[in-house]
This record gives C-alpha cells, structure tokens and sequence, in this order.
C-alpha cells in the first residue's frame, strides 16, 4: 500500500474530518432527494402520470434520477420553491393585518358604545347587554346592540 492509503489513518484527526466530510455529503443526499420528492408533488403543471414515473425514476435508480431531475427540472424547482415561499409571506402578512385591525380591545369597545348610547341610537338595557358582552369576551359585533347601531340600518 501506498503512503497515501495510510494517510487518513495516520492521523486520527484527519480521519475524524473524512468521517465527518462522508457523513454531510450522506445527509445531504437525503435532504436533496426528500426536497425532490416534495417538487414533484407540489407541481401543479405535472400529470399524475409524469408525478409517478419520475417517483420511481428516483426511486429505483435514486443517484441517477435525482441528477436528472436537477437537471431537467431545477430552474423550475427554484421558481416553484420562491412561488410558495411568497404565497406563505402574503398569507402571513395578510393574517398580521387582518388581526392588527380586527384586534380592538374592550376599552375601544366601550368606547364607541358610550358614544352611540350619548347619541341615543341604543336605550340603557342595549348598552348594559352590549357592555356585559364586552366584558365578559365576546365582540360588540355578536351583541344585538351592535343592529341597532347607526352602521347596522
């Protein structure tokens, strides 16, 4: 054998450092061939047809069809991969927007139905139900108060 053979196990550091290069490349692997994997199912323009031969194209041969998949299909894997990482932004920012609005709290609440009962659209029995409901968690929409209220005719 050679001096190069013996060079990893000549040195116990060096061989900690092959073990750790193989061990990343093997969860690389897997991270690669799962992302695959998730692509071919998340392609809505694929068939079910083209969904199940390229499944068992990476799966029965899965060093090869994952290489050609990569090459056939990776620059749509990358745009369909940005399409959700954008439509997951726009449903989070749509949800912070619609509960920082919606959000009022029961002062706001009872704000305003102070207002409406000094306006005398609500008599004092609407406004106490509508204040127990306030306080006890519900929303002054669900209150009965809130379709007598100048918005609610």
């Amino acid at each position: 054998m050679t001096a190069q053979t013996y060079l990893a196990y000549d040195y116990p550091l060096l061989s900690a450092f092959w073990t750790m290069l193989v061990f990343f490349l093997w969860i690389m692997w897997f991270v690669l061939l799962f992302r695959i994997v998730f692509d071919i199912f998340r392609d809505d323009t694929m068939s079910g047809w083209g969904k199940a031969g390229w499944l068992v194209f990476c799966i029965v041969l899965p060093f090869v069809g994952v290489f050609v998949y990569v090459v056939a299909r990776g620059k749509d894997m990358g745009r369909r991969e940005a399409s959700q990482a954008r439509r997951q932004q726009q449903a989070f920012d749509d949800y912070v927007r619609q509960t920082a609005r919606g959000g009022s709290s029961s002062v706001d609440e009872l704000s305003r139905l102070s207002e409406i009962r000094a306006r005398g659209d609500i008599t004092d029995e609407e406004f106490r139900k509508a204040k127990d409901l306030v306080l006890s968690g519900s929303t002054a929409s669900d209150s009965p108060a809130s379709a007598t209220s100048p918005s609610g005719r």
